[in-house]
């Protein structure tokens, strides 16, 4: 088969280097909106490089990837879904609830196959979590933490385009509360500070957040993230129930110290990034859309799956905004959910 991969920036790289390996990939051809930085690329990895976007869907291929600039997503998705390609997306769709909708409204019109980037679903410690909650293990589950910090605040100009740390980072957690729990929530009440770096201020953005999370089943949820975490990149799951507690994303390169006298000590060399903490899940999902596109397997991550995600962070940010609980039927949705 051919992959045409569209976006070679950081995470676009990482992508076309493990499909430029998988030894069912086939070939693989990629394009940017820098012509120069995807030659390079190509160049290094044995592929072939596009003048162009138009080029990946002119030239033939037998599914996309799309991993550019966030603005992009949408058109291309719909693009390749009209065209009758699968498509994988970097989340998000769109930065917004309506022209996520769109989308997925496109999908479904056209039957597309539409695969999304949630590659938390594809870590070893957080298949873990959920295997124990499945299985009663934990007993009934009173009490879900949430946590995803950020070492440094990204580029100012990405904020702009980001949708907001709700829609941009936390949206990982609230995807994993409903995989790892099989719950949905139904309510949430959010709150954020821009008491950082002047840029969250500028994008009306908030460089540290929270939220109390209600399930369906009763169960609470908190949800924080910061893009200011000096300690280093730190993601953790903890779950407790009636009989046990367990916490995903908890090891030696945690970066948090304790203060007990015999306490663990502190990680000598703690996670600096989601690319090398989420590494091996990157791979893994992008080795599920291989196998999709030959007909093995049931799809990881489709649209839907995506789009409920997303609801829960905008239901989030319409909570900081207006300083009030907000119930997830507020919010539009695709019919038959």
């Amino acid at each position: 088969m051919r992959i045409g991969l569209i976006g070679t920036g950081r995470i676009g790289s990482f992508h076309a280097a493990v499909l430029a390996r998988h030894p069912e990939a086939g070939s693989l051809l990629l394009a940017d909106a820098d012509p120069a930085r995807a030659a390079r690329l190509a160049d290094r990895l044995g592929a072939t490089a596009a003048p162009s976007v138009e080029q990946v869907f002119s030239w033939g291929v037998d599914a996309v990837v799309v991993a550019c600039a966030t603005g992009a997503h949408a058109e291309l998705v719909v693009r390749a879904v009209r065209g009758g390609l699968p498509v994988f997306c970097e989340k998000p769709l769109a930065t917004d609830l309506g022209r996520t909708l769109a989308v997925l409204r496109e999908v479904t019109a056209t039957g597309g196959l539409l695969q999304v980037g949630f590659m938390r679903r594809f870590d070893a410690g957080y298949g873990k979590a959920r295997e124990l909650v499945r299985s009663g293990a934990l007993g009934r589950l009173h009490t879900v933490r949430t946590a995803t910090s950020d070492p440094a605040p990204p580029a100012p100009g990405y904020l702009a385009g980001s949708g907001g740390l709700y829609r941009d980072c936390l949206v990982h957690d609230f995807d994993m509360v409903r995989w790892v729990t099989g719950h949905e929530v139904t309510e949430v009440y959010a709150a954020g500070s821009d008491a950082g770096p002047p840029q969250f201020r500028e994008a009306g953005d908030v460089d540290t957040a929270a939220a109390l999370l209600t399930l369906d089943d009763g169960t609470l949820v908190t949800s924080t993230g910061t893009r200011c975490n000096g300690a280093g990149y730190d993601v953790r799951m903890e779950l407790a129930g009636e009989r046990d507690q367990v916490s995903a994303g908890l090891d030696d390169r945690t970066p948090i110290a304790s203060t007990e006298p015999q306490g663990p000590p502190a990680a000598t060399k703690p996670w600096t990034g989601f690319l090398e903490r989420f590494g091996p899940a990157y791979e893994a999902e992008l080795d599920a859309f291989v196998r999709l596109l030959r007909g093995e397997g049931e799809n990881p991550c489709d649209g839907r799956e995506a789009l409920a995600a997303l609801r829960v962070a905008e239901a989030c940010e319409l909570s900081r905004r207006e300083g009030r609980r907000v119930r997830l039927e507020e919010l539009p949705d695709l019919p038959d959910r």
